[in-house]
């Protein structure tokens, strides 16, 4: 017979006491879930961790004096633990705050819940609470005040007639740090386009894409419906819009239902592609809940495409990645860090 369930230590930093109290109280009531305090700053929380340790933290990105972002710098430099990010505005500099703070050690941006009355309760409480159950497992690694940069080459050589002329990317819970790095790891020159359904919080896409485009040096913007995508640029697909390959490579939007829980989902990409252009094409999966584009990454290897999985061990979550392993649709399983170097050989072969 199974023992009890462990419960789930969370620590709450929010500067407003009406927010304090009402994710105190929806959180609370979760079955697994123990409060075991709340902070008002950056500097409470700091304090009440010496006495302290949480399985998770949720996190303020508006804070009085330290805001979220330093608050998380200071916990990922000294008492490294899980933090979900929640903000409670889409204002573009609170947001920028947000990804800043996954860039130290933070594993999820999310919005803050509507109230008790809004038609969006319910769904938000629900992703709240599955993404902290599941980030509560994760296990993060102190964060040392100097990151080591990625070089990026100044310039490569002209991609030869033949070489792969579309990369398309699935990621979601971890996907933000994880495409910065990937991003980050491509020369500017790079010789095409690559197309990024991230599973990300209704309006937040614009910011993160101003994020990311900043944070790698490498151009990222979100599509735009019928627009061709040039290389050497990243296109994210809206929130609230599938985004597929037509003829002509061009980027088509939709808003037919939602496929796997999701929209924009990474099995529409995936598929348009591996009946359009399959075989001058790379798909690569990265870390997320899920399987959206598992099924799909391996119907593009099937068509002749290219394929990558992020593995296991740097994965923040390896549900989508370990789904498309598991069906044997990659032909590479590689850490996050190898995966830019893998792109550039591909598109680029000696």
């Amino acid at each position: 017979m199974n023992g009890p369930l462990k419960s789930i230590g969370i620590l709450i930093v929010e500067d407003s006491p009406t927010v304090r109290e009402f994710l105190t109280q929806v959180l609370g009531a979760v079955p697994g879930f123990r409060i075991l305090g709340t902070a008002k700053d950056g500097e409470s929380a700091l304090k009440m961790l010496e006495r302290e340790k949480p399985d998770i933290i949720t996190m303020d990105v508006n804070l009085p004096g330290i805001d979220g972002f330093e608050t998380t710098r200071r916990i990922m430099e000294t008492k490294p633990l899980p933090i979900v990010m929640v903000s409670g505005s889409i204002d573009a500099r609170e947001v920028a705050n947000g990804f800043r703070a996954l860039e130290a050690g933070a594993l999820a941006l999310l919005p803050r819940p509507h109230g008790f009355g809004a038609s969006e309760h319910q769904a938000e409480i629900q992703e709240l609470v599955s993404t902290l159950k599941a980030m509560s497992e994760v296990k993060v690694i102190r964060r040392w005040p100097r990151l080591r940069q990625h070089a990026v080459p100044a310039s490569v050589p002209q991609a030869p007639a033949n070489a792969v002329k579309l990369v398309a990317i699935g990621s979601s819970t971890g996907g933000p740090m994880a495409l910065k790095i990937i991003l980050s790891g491509l020369p500017k020159t790079f010789p095409a386009p690559i197309l990024i359904v991230q599973h990300m919080a209704e309006g937040f896409m614009e910011g993160f894409g101003e994020w990311l485009s900043q944070a790698s040096g490498f151009p990222v913007r979100v599509a735009s419906h019928g627009e061709a995508p040039l290389p050497g640029r990243a296109y994210l697909a809206p929130h609230g819009m599938h985004m597929t390959v037509g003829y002509g490579n061009r980027l088509l939007l939709n808003a037919e239902p939602e496929e796997n829980g999701t929209r924009p989902s990474v099995s529409q990409l995936f598929r348009s592609i591996s009946e359009r252009c399959p075989a001058d094409s790379i798909g690569v999966l990265l870390t997320g809940m899920g399987k959206d584009g598992a099924a799909e990454l391996r119907s593009m290897r099937e068509a002749g495409a290219a394929t990558i999985a992020q593995d296991k061990a740097s994965s923040v979550v390896h549900g989508m990645p370990g789904e498309a392993i598991r069906l044997e649709a990659a032909d590479h399983v590689l850490p996050l860090e190898e995966i830019a170097a893998e792109l550039e050989r591909m598109v680029l072969p000696r």
